[in-house]
């Protein structure tokens, strides 16, 4: 008996969920607050009062205590759940994430700043892309849908990020005295948990100018470090602290960056909260900021990224363009 044919089960839809609430109008402060965490999730408004988000578990998460942040000011707040009906309607919701268009404006002032190369100062360069760098997380948080243009922007942002990082520290990607046939760039770095200053201040200066295109991992405590990783902050790893450095500033003198004042600005500070020497102006407000940090997140990735906001705004602060 012939086989009947499969049937096509046709083209697969996303699903939505669709957060609509109605806020007391006489209660400024809680609407202003509402729509902030609304943008802040990357929800797209339909109408007043009615916002869609990809059906993500983290977007269930994050709209369970908005949901009961409005209740419990007085508004009447319900998430929906539903799925595209149509091609047609399936291509208008996902047009209401599309990050395209940032992606091209950033690729764009990335490109413009290769003119400078030869002719600019480096570290004015720098300092524009890790603005950029900034840019690009922000929006790649929120993009539901990569595309070909995301991976574009991506590719644009890291082959500059290489390009000035070469101007600047021409030692940073090679081989070290310490480990002659290893290059520290392409790598998986390792660290162990908990993470605290001098850890999260190694992660920064690794992502932002030592291997940007490596990758971190976070280490159970006896957990072995992946084959062929380059493990920091901990002790028997290749970066670690030394009798007057913590591991932060043996990067910085081993990778050829103890030259740059900003950052050495930095070790000062992060040495500081690790051992209590050498007191620095700014570590209290560090030291707030990174608790606060710590406070707010749900893991180790986490963590990073809101201190590399902290470590971002320090740089820029402390860096001084060189005269001419």
């Amino acid at each position: 008996m012939p086989k009947k044919p499969l049937q096509d089960s046709g083209p697969t839809f996303s699903r939505w969920l669709f957060c609509v609430a109605s806020l007391p109008i006489a209660d400024p402060e809680t609407r202003m607050r509402v729509l902030r965490t609304l943008e802040a999730l990357g929800a797209a408004p339909l109408r007043e009062g009615v916002y869609a988000l990809p059906d993500e578990p983290k977007n269930r998460s994050a709209l369970k205590p908005l949901t009961d942040y409005i209740a419990n000011g007085g508004g009447v707040v319900h998430v929906l759940e539903a799925t595209s009906a149509t091609e047609a309607q399936e291509k208008e919701f996902r047009r209401l994430f599309d990050r395209t268009a940032r992606y091209l404006e950033l690729i764009k002032v990335v490109e413009s700043l290769r003119l400078g190369f030869g002719v600019s100062d480096p570290g004015d360069i720098a300092r524009v892309l890790n603005k950029q760098r900034r840019e690009f997380e922000s929006i790649s948080a929120l993009d539901f849908f990569p595309n070909q243009t995301s991976a574009r922007a991506a590719r644009v942002l890291a082959e500059a990020e290489a390009a000035v990082r070469r101007m600047l520290f021409p030692h940073a990607g090679s081989a070290t005295a310490r480990e002659p046939a290893e290059t520290l760039v392409n790598r998986v770095w390792a660290t162990r948990k908990p993470l605290w200053a001098d850890r999260l201040a190694c992660a920064w200066l690794i992502r932002r100018f030592v291997d940007p295109e490596g990758k971190i991992v976070w280490l159970d405590k006896g957990q072995t470090p992946p084959q062929r990783s380059i493990g920091f902050a901990f002790d028997g790893a290749q970066f670690h602290n030394s009798a007057t450095r913590v591991t932060y500033e043996e990067l910085l003198e081993r990778t050829g960056l103890a030259g740059n004042r900003a950052l050495a600005r930095i070790g000062g500070i992060v040495h500081y909260l690790e051992i209590q020497e050498r007191p620095v102006p700014e570590a209290a407000g560090v030291l707030t900021l990174l608790q606060g940090a710590r406070r707010r997140v749900t893991g180790e990735d986490e963590l990073l990224r809101e201190a590399e906001k902290t470590f971002d705004l320090l740089y820029d602060s402390f860096y001084e363009p060189a005269q001419r």
